[in-house]
């Protein structure tokens, strides 16, 4: 009999041992979401930052220089970040504390550059309608570009701040899961509350100011308080404003309600440990917070209309074949040639 039970003793520590050593089990459905997003987030912001690269007019608008670092920033989410999330929810790279952290971090990192970028997007939109007399001085592209260096190496020092000593040690396993090396002290205090939270509320304040100048705008050359001269002009303007700021405090929209259900959840495991939480859910909303550098492509082309034009302007050159373009060519010809209006004929210098 004692034999007996030190069989089924060493056969339960077998058991453990093999669970401990074993991977996790592939979650199929989760890759194939994340792979679909990153697909679209590398393409779909590559082409919103090689549009303002090749036009000279989107260059020399400021705005567009914040737009191009937050898409630099969604480009990485694709590339970067949504592979190293598949690696660490297979628990890789194992028993290489310094590597998982590193991938872990980087999450993190493009995060906390979006956040300051958004910010210094609804800032620099603040100056240009508040204070447009101070607006070319304040935001000098030089200015911008430092604003945008200063965001970057801000979020690379709060991001990295775990691999600093701030992060739990490697379980036994080896494994490399986020919450198993990630603090929830940190995400929710530091990065939620502090770095995420504060800043979201920060922009709130800007654009409800923004958009309640832009009415009193409306209101005045609406009253006649603009000279009659100026009016036209003017109701232009404005309008081109209050477009911008909505299409991109939609932009802040999504990307707060893509990024506050991981938080929430990271907020209930730190103050209710005992709480059930499905793995399903934590990895919807894992996906649910990539799944927003996909979508910053789609408002820039659906709400902005120099990338709307672009967009098309690419879309129309790729259905358009040789074979087609020669086909159209070919219809005149000697033979038909006075067949054609002369309407349609344009003269040197026209």
């Amino acid at each position: 009999m004692a034999a007996y039970d030190h069989s089924l003793s060493m056969q339960q520590q077998l058991l453990q041992a093999m669970n401990a050593t074993s991977p996790p089990a592939l979650d199929v459905p989760y890759l194939l979401s994340e792979s679909l997003i990153a697909l679209f987030s590398i393409v779909g912001n590559v082409f919103i930052c090689a549009v303002v690269l090749q036009s000279r007019k989107l260059r020399a608008i400021v705005t567009n220089y914040f737009l191009v670092s937050l898409a630099v920033a969604d480009v990485l989410v694709g590339a970067v970040v949504i592979p190293f999330a598949q690696f660490t929810d297979l628990g890789l790279p194992r028993y290489r504390s310094q590597l998982c952290l590193l991938m872990l971090c980087m999450l993190l990192v493009l995060t906390q550059a979006s956040v300051f970028g958004l910010l210094a997007i609804a800032v620099e939109r603040y100056i240009s309608i508040l204070k447009p007399f101070q607006y070319k001085s304040w935001m000098s592209p030089l200015n911008a570009l430092l604003v945008i260096l200063a965001s970057w190496v801000l979020a690379l020092l709060i991001g990295l701040l775990p691999m600093m000593g701030w992060h739990k040690p490697l379980p036994a396993s080896g494994e490399c899961l986020f919450n198993d090396i990630i603090t929830n002290t940190y995400m929710v205090y530091f990065n939620f509350m502090a770095c995420m939270l504060a800043p979201l509320l920060v922009m709130m304040v800007l654009y409800g100011r923004i958009f309640l100048e832009v009415k009193q705008q409306i209101r005045k050359v609406a009253e006649g308080e603009v000279d009659v001269s100026a009016q036209e002009r003017r109701r232009m303007i404005v309008r081109k404003e209050l477009q911008t700021a909505t299409s991109l405090f939609i932009i802040l929209f999504f990307f707060t309600v893509c990024w506050l259900p991981v938080h929430i959840l990271n907020t209930v495991m730190l103050l209710c440990p005992a709480c059930p939480i499905p793995n399903q859910l934590i990895l919807a909303s894992i996906i649910l917070s990539h799944a927003n550098s996909a979508i910053n492509p789609v408002i820039y082309v659906f709400r902005m209309r120099s990338f709307r034009k672009a967009f098309e302007s690419a879309f129309s050159g790729i259905c358009s074949s040789p074979a087609t373009d020669a086909f159209s060519t070919s219809r005149i010809t000697p033979s038909n040639v006075s067949e054609v209006p002369l309407r349609n004929l344009s003269l040197p210098g026209k």
